[in-house]
């Protein structure tokens, strides 16, 4: 019976062609949409999950990676002093404009981290070296931001609102789709490109139980500032603003304990692993952005598209060979094995659907690559697909049968 199915289905080349092309399109559909957003969520958290920290400390009213409030440069050392804690850095996250001397004007991600801390990782170093960050108005960007830039790379020269920018490094993996170019440099730098254009004075408040808490008020200057004067950029002191303490644990200790303590030294934050605050990230993007909702819409079009074709191929092959299926069943052929044939002959489509559409989308997904898209297949996700083919091809193989079951063995012998 193989044979008849093969027959069947290489019988009408331009048809076969169509029912290809059909199924090719819903395996791209559903494995490009299904990419998309498994790169897109993977992308929020590349930063987050390349550190070598174990605990993340953030305000208690941070809701994901980039939407948080400020913390104090002070309380790293409040940090370092927890029973269990072997280092804390503090990262600090901030808004900017790109100014490149020819151009558009384009946002920017302002990323602030100590050069010779160990625990925040930007991405593979391909140019340069993130020693040169250590020199004030130097910053590194992901390679596959250039374009958005409209920079040529390693040496080009801009402005970050009002203060001057020279990139001395490119990383690469490291860029969020979603956000804004993620510009990386020193803690003083960041802080320096965030407040220009502002003035700061300290503002202090008794809190309940007599302790003095001191925090920097910024406004911003009535005039701007003279863009020929480049001020000096300053280490971090205590009442500066942060956006995260990174935390690594010594060896042996128990990590929930030391979130706990962490928490208890440090009123109003929270201590989260690097696993808790990477689901976090992915659950924001998934369910409260409704770009889950969005791209899984688009993947069942793409499964409804390629049914219909699929169903449509088949029933006209039943239609056209009703006479042969006839002669089987005048035969003594069971309906399981009309129904095997047909079944058969959908399983062949899907197989030769799936194999060209799966290579296909593999190399629209390392073309996107180039671009800083991640369009993200895994081995789990293409068996995925197959498996939805699979019952695509099969389910659509039912209208077909529905007809075999109607055939009477007698029109065999009609004129």
């Amino acid at each position: 019976m193989t044979s008849i199915a093969r027959k069947n289905l290489l019988e009408d080349i331009p048809r076969f062609i169509v029912a290809q092309a059909g199924i090719m399109f819903a395996v791209s559909l559903v494995t490009i949409q299904t990419g998309i957003l498994n790169g897109f969520t993977r992308s929020t958290v590349l930063l987050i999950e390349g550190s070598d920290a174990d605990i993340w400390v953030a305000s208690d009213k941070m809701v994901q990676f980039e939407i948080t409030e400020p913390l104090l440069y002070e309380q790293v050392n409040r940090v370092q002093e927890v029973e269990g804690v072997e280092r804390a850095e503090a990262l600090f996250l901030g808004s900017g404009r790109w100014k490149p001397q020819k151009g558009e004007t384009s946002p920017l991600k302002l990323v602030g981290f100590d050069p010779s801390g160990v625990l925040f990782n930007p991405g593979t170093l391909t140019q340069g070296n993130i020693e040169a960050l250590k020199q004030p108005y130097t910053v590194m960007v992901d390679q596959s931001r250039l374009g958005s830039l409209e920079s040529s790379g390693v040496g080009d020269r801009a402005r970050v609102g009002d203060l001057p920018a020279e990139i001395v490094a490119l990383t690469e993996g490291s860029q969020s789709i979603a956000a804004s170019t993620f510009l990386y440099s020193s803690l003083d730098t960041a802080n320096a490109y965030a407040n220009a254009g502002f003035t700061s004075r300290i503002k202090c408040q008794i809190r309940p139980g007599g302790e003095t808490q001191c925090t920097n008020i910024y406004e911003k200057l009535d005039e701007p500032p003279d863009p020929s004067i480049v001020p000096q950029t300053r280490p971090p002191v205590g009442n500066d603003p942060i956006t995260y303490i990174l935390v690594s644990v010594r060896s042996g200790e128990d990590l929930a304990e030391v979130q706990r303590q962490i928490e208890k030294a440090l009123p109003g934050t929270v201590a989260k692993t690097t696993a808790q605050m990477s689901q976090m990230t992915q659950d924001y993007w998934e369910k409260r952005t409704g770009l889950g909702f969005v791209l899984g819409l688009g993947a069942a079009v793409g499964v409804v598209v390629g049914a219909i074709v699929v169903a449509q191929i088949l029933y006209s092959s039943v239609s056209d060979h009703l006479r042969e299926f006839g002669t089987l069943k005048a035969m003594g052929a069971s309906d399981w094995v009309l129904y095997g044939i047909i079944v058969e002959q959908s399983l062949w489509m899907a197989v030769l659907g799936y194999i060209p559409g799966m290579l296909l989308c593999w190399g629209v997904s390392a073309w996107a690559a180039t671009k800083g898209i991640i369009i993200l297949i895994s081995p789990l996700s293409a068996a995925g697909v197959f498996g939805i083919t699979v019952v695509m091809c099969v389910g659509s193989a039912f209208f077909a049968i529905q007809k075999v079951t109607r055939i009477d063995p007698a029109m065999v012998f009609k004129a």
